[in-house]
């Protein structure tokens, strides 16, 4: 009771900031909280425009039985295994070839790997289209040169899941290039100055000292990568709908499908719920092994 009066006392006199925090609390409940659980409600209903029906657990099963879902889990599954380390490892690589460099040579770098980040996900595939285009793309044009048939990239159902993963993998990792440059930063020099006097060579010093330093960066970027991954929508909607056939179909656009074309929104629901339980297991399996590797 002493506890909770002394609380409120101190939430009393910083009652100024609450007040700054209040409008962001109640659009974050608005427009997350109670739409995340309003959804998990709907998971467990037949929901329509004219009334909704509690059918229990009659959506999960059909989700777990549905071979476009298995489909659409190991397409998203595939996206996230070859696109997160990948991206993760550029950024090391670039963060580790631009931290040498002077303050106004890593300021263009670090603005010039940031820009497309902030570019739209819709103009950056619309780019990825032209490249992939089967009469005048950029890599048909690599093709021919190197004297090989050109290919229907977007349009083939063995070459489009890669096109996707490749034009994923090749978009510069800006996030990650600023993360690990301000880690990078904070590295004592003593270190490295210690390890030089020991006869340690370059790469040495980076692989002993660096990378094990920035583990915490790499656990935290490795995080968002994989969340990000599992809710990649934006290029498979825009680039190739899910198709041809079911060969880029991701749970998301799978969801996306269900709930505004089938207007199946208690089933769509049930997808969602799925799909944040095996992103929340991926993500805790993966702190716990990273947290493990850390400590030794």
């Amino acid at each position: 009771m002493k506890a909770s009066n002394g609380l409120l006392k101190e939430m009393w006199k910083q009652r100024a900031a609450y007040l700054f925090l209040l409008p962001k609390l109640i659009l974050f409940v608005l427009f997350i909280l109670i739409p995340v659980f309003w959804a998990f409600l709907i998971a467990f209903q037949e929901y329509g425009y004219s009334g909704s029906e509690w059918v229990g657990f009659k959506n999960f099963m059909t989700t777990f039985t549905s071979s476009t879902f298995h489909v659409a889990l190991l397409n998203t599954l595939k996206y996230t295994v070859f696109t997160v380390p990948v991206t993760i490892f550029l950024a090391l690589g670039l963060a580790t070839l631009i931290y040498p460099l002077g303050k106004w040579s890593q300021s263009f770098f670090r603005g010039a790997f940031y820009l497309p980040t902030v570019t739209s996900m819709v103009i950056i595939a619309m780019v990825w289209r032209w490249v992939y285009n089967y009469r005048f793309g950029l890599f048909n044009y690599f093709l021919d040169f190197l004297g090989i048939p050109p290919q229907d990239w977007l349009n083939q159902s063995d070459t489009a899941l890669w096109a996707l993963i490749i034009m994923s993998v090749l978009i510069p990792p800006g996030v990650g290039v600023i993360m690990y440059l301000a880690a990078m930063g904070s590295i004592p020099e003593t270190l490295y100055e210690s390890a030089k006097i020991d006869g340690a060579n370059a790469f040495q010093r980076w692989w002993r000292i660096t990378v094990p330093l920035l583990k915490p960066t790499t656990l935290y970027l490795m995080m968002l990568s994989l969340i990000g991954s599992f809710q990649v929508f934006i290029q498979v909607i825009l680039m190739t709908g899910g198709g041809p056939g079911d060969a880029t179909e991701t749970i998301v656009h799978l969801i996306y499908k269900t709930a505004f074309r089938d207007l199946e929104f208690g089933l769509a629901s049930a997808q969602a719920v799925v799909l944040f339980i095996i992103t929340l297991i991926f993500g805790v399996v993966q702190y716990r092994i990273m947290y493990r590797k850390g400590e030794e």
